[in-house]
């Protein structure tokens, strides 16, 4: 279950929300990587999705602060008894921010085109969640769309919610083909004007969205890469009058009380449904034999990592399963690998590297919120693997480099992470250890990890309609994955963002994704335009008490399981 998100600061310097929204005015959110592409079903990395999150609304969508399921361009739907066929009733009146209309034909056309990637597309989500199920897609009038199943998949609704499956126009996708990645166009509470690369992206409000025009004029994506600069961003603000730095996320632990005594921040912070880990490529010696990959495990120690990198326990902990603890399923039962490096070096002597070996070591470029600092982890690392004799040699590329070249298997052992597209088991377990995700070019397995029995587990969990028996499952393949060791698990971090005092209505995704519908400044911040500033209207059907800061939702409570987000990813 995801906790409650609660902020951080001492009362005396938490802010209280104005009483209304009020529209106008332009926030900036600094994060650590400019987007990679912005065509929904093309992105597989957390710094693009946050973007088209904005811009492109799903036939579904997960509630505000939760992973529960409700209406977006679908109002309704229907499952047949044999949960093999769903039908969506769409949304009248829907216009994509080109003018064009989103019909049954749109939704189609969607899906559609993702089985057909052009040349300079890979589609990965489709490949990973959707390709061994997802039949055909038949438009049965201009608001009807009937989706055929090849097979029961209890996860398919949560799985639409996901970023991937935004829905695009036609038009737009047919007029720029491959290039659609650099000109988007969906139905969202924001349209897309502007990409400069490694310098912003600027969204504009689209007044005519079918939730209720945003109460911001505009959102800009600002890539800083240093931790420490963002912050010295968002503490100065803005200057002569322009919008500065007013949201960020991937904040140095060390930072954190600096931020707490600033009665100009705020602090949000929340379990994060996340791992950070150490992939380790079974297809490739010396990893291809399990004494080694258990050595691995026992060198490293990992609660001196979660001392060093994580305030000793207060931002994260110590991960001894693929899956956070907070998601049902989770083998509570496994004891993790305790730091043995004695009997590390024994397993390595009993592989025949008694003597040591050598292996390339990749560690992240950008922070993550599974890992705020991939280089200086993947230093610490290498002196664990350097006490029981193996000699690691840290490697990285661009960001956008490294997914590509772990996504090919090219890496031996590899930094990276994942925060969750659903809260679903299926969305950690199958991603991460199925056979068929683990394909060179648009792998998720990101360890090649491939056995048959563990292939039969997940498809039957992902076929079964019962919780119980899902979950039974699900623990007896995180069972088979300890012993086998494809990954070291290092560490679950707490999900944080930090916002200047005048931001309202921002609030934490268990998913990981940053949504601004909801976002406004106070009528006295210098962002909002002087003189501009009023309350809006509500959306229609929307409380007031909705529209306004309140507390997160309380997820996991149903039968079945964001913005991956992607194995960034």
């Amino acid at each position: 279950m995801i906790a409650s998100a609660c902020s951080a600061q001492s009362p005396k310097h938490r802010y209280e929300p104005a009483n209304e929204p009020v529209v106008g005015g332009t926030l900036v959110f600094a994060k650590s990587k400019d987007a990679n592409r912005l065509d929904p079903a093309d992105v597989t990395d957390g710094e693009s999705s946050a973007v088209t999150e904005n811009v492109f609304d799903g036939l579904v969508q997960f509630k505000n602060g939760s992973t529960e399921i409700e209406p977006a361009i679908a109002l309704r739907w229907d499952v047949a008894p044999d949960g093999k066929t769903y039908t969506f009733f769409l949304r009248p009146g829907v216009k994509f921010h080109d003018g064009t209309v989103c019909d049954a034909h749109a939704v189609k056309f969607t899906f559609d085109r993702q089985r057909r990637p052009l040349e300079g597309q890979i589609m990965e989500y489709w490949q990973s969640f959707f390709a061994t199920s997802v039949g055909a897609v038949d438009v049965v009038d201009a608001l009807t769309v009937r989706v055929r199943m090849q097979k029961r998949d209890a996860t398919f609704l949560s799985k639409l919610a996901m970023f991937s499956m935004g829905i695009v126009s036609p038009s737009a996708a047919r007029k720029w083909g491959a290039d659609f990645s650099r000109h988007p166009v969906g139905t969202g509470p924001f349209r897309f004007v502007a990409w400069k690369p490694n310098e912003k992206i600027v969204l504009a409000a689209n007044p005519e969205y079918w939730g209720g025009r945003p109460y911001l004029d505009r959102v800009i994506f600002k890539p800083v890469l240093e931790n420490s600069v963002r912050l010295l961003e968002l503490e100065i603000g803005g200057v002569g009058g322009e919008a500065g730095v007013a949201g960020m996320d991937g904040i140095n632990p060390d930072d954190i009380p600096r931020v707490q005594a600033n009665p100009e921040l705020q602090l949000l912070s929340d379990a994060g449904l996340n791992v950070g880990y150490l992939a380790l490529n079974t297809q490739r010696p010396p990893l291809d034999d399990r004494r080694v990959r258990q050595a691995l495990n026992f060198a490293i120690d990992k609660r001196n990592l979660l001392k060093a990198f994580f305030s000793d326990g207060k931002l994260g902990v110590v991960a001894k399963n693929p899956m956070p603890p907070i998601l049902w399923g989770h083998a509570d039962e496994l004891a993790d690998y305790p730091h043995d490096p004695a009997r590390a070096r024994q397993l390595l002597a009993e592989a025949g590297h008694g003597g040591g070996l050598s292996l390339t070591l990749w560690a992240m470029p950008v922070a993550r919120p599974y890992m705020p600092l991939g280089l200086k982890i993947g230093e610490v690392l290498q002196e664990d693997l350097r006490e029981v004799g193996i000699k690691a040699e840290i490697v990285t590329h661009e960001w956008a480099t490294y997914l590509d070249k772990m996504s090919n298997g090219d890496h031996t052992a590899a930094l990276i992470g994942w925060v969750g597209d659903y809260g679903d088991p299926d969305n950690f377990l199958y991603t991460f250890f199925h056979s068929a995700n683990a394909r060179k070019g648009s792998s998720s397995n990101y360890a090649f990890y491939k056995n048959p029995a563990v292939d039969k587990l997940l498809d039957a969990a992902r076929e079964s309609a019962d919780e119980k028996q899902r979950a039974a499952l699900y623990r007896r393949v995180q069972a088979v994955v300890h012993d086998e060791a494809p990954w070291v698990p290092l560490f679950h971090a707490r999900q944080m963002a930090v916002l200047r005092r005048d931001v309202r209505g921002y609030r934490l995704q268990p998913t990981g994704s940053k949504l601004f519908h909801k976002v406004w400044l106070d009528a006295g911040s210098a962002r909002v335009r002087a003189g501009k500033g009023a309350v809006w209207p509500l959306a229609p059907g929307r409380a007031a008490s909705e529209q306004r800061e309140g507390r997160i939702t309380r997820a996991g409570e149903r039968g079945s399981g964001r913005r991956g987000r992607a194995p960034d990813s």
